[in-house]
């Protein structure tokens, strides 16, 4: 795919605080994202937990002639960033790890962003409505999508990868238990990548992860 990812992440872990009669520790994980964003759609996703996770704070200062869209129940919702006035329709809209949204770069030359935040962590929990959604990883990582990011394969499922050369579609055969890519290992997804998922029932998508694992 033509999304060019890199994941640079820098961890501040092992803070460990003497109280009076216990000691607290605590780790967080915190880093950044460089996602290149070409011309025209892509379908992409916030990979790190930056406060409420606005999209005027996801997409830091002057991101360029950005438009986003995200996906509900009610259809698309869209969001374009004003050059002029230097802000976005609606910079409150929530933009959150493990969500996908399609991005329209209207501009002439490629846009680069950086996501900061913390790395999402515990036992994380990411719906799959019946239907069509847009989703992600909620962990900035790039693997296999059910071996590597644990991806539910419970039904017969389809994944629709979007790309400057149109759509790349996999689908999960319960019969026998594979996916109908050449290798049978199914899609990989990279870091701040959304696709579209197709399912006939919701469910969850759930992962443990820990930075110290």
């Amino acid at each position: 795919m033509r999304t060019k990812t890199l994941i640079l992440t820098a961890f501040v872990g092992a803070l460990g605080i003497a109280g009076a009669s216990a000691q607290v520790y605590s780790v967080n994980a915190v880093g950044y994202v460089n996602k290149s964003i070409p011309q025209g759609f892509s379908i992409v996703a916030n990979p790190l937990n930056n406060g409420g996770n606005k999209v005027v704070d996801v997409f830091g200062a002057a991101p360029g002639a950005l438009t986003v869209y995200t996906f509900g129940d009610a259809g698309f919702a869209i969001n374009s960033y004003d050059s002029d006035f230097e802000e976005w329709d609606n910079g409150d809209a929530v933009v959150a790890p493990g969500e996908g949204f399609f991005v329209l770069n209207s501009g002439d030359a490629t846009v680069n962003i950086t996501f900061v935040g913390e790395v999402p962590q515990g036992d994380l929990s990411n719906a799959l409505p019946n239907g069509f959604s847009i989703r992600s990883s909620q962990v900035p990582q790039e693997g296999k999508l059910d071996s590597d990011l644990g991806f539910p394969t419970d039904e017969a499922v389809t994944v629709y990868q979007f790309s400057a050369d149109g759509y790349s579609i996999s689908a999960y055969d319960t019969d026998f238990e594979e996916w109908d890519t050449a290798d049978g290992a199914g899609p990989v997804v990279g870091v701040a990548e959304g696709f579209w998922v197709l399912r006939e029932s919701a469910t969850n998508w759930t992962r443990s992860f820990s930075t110290s694992e």
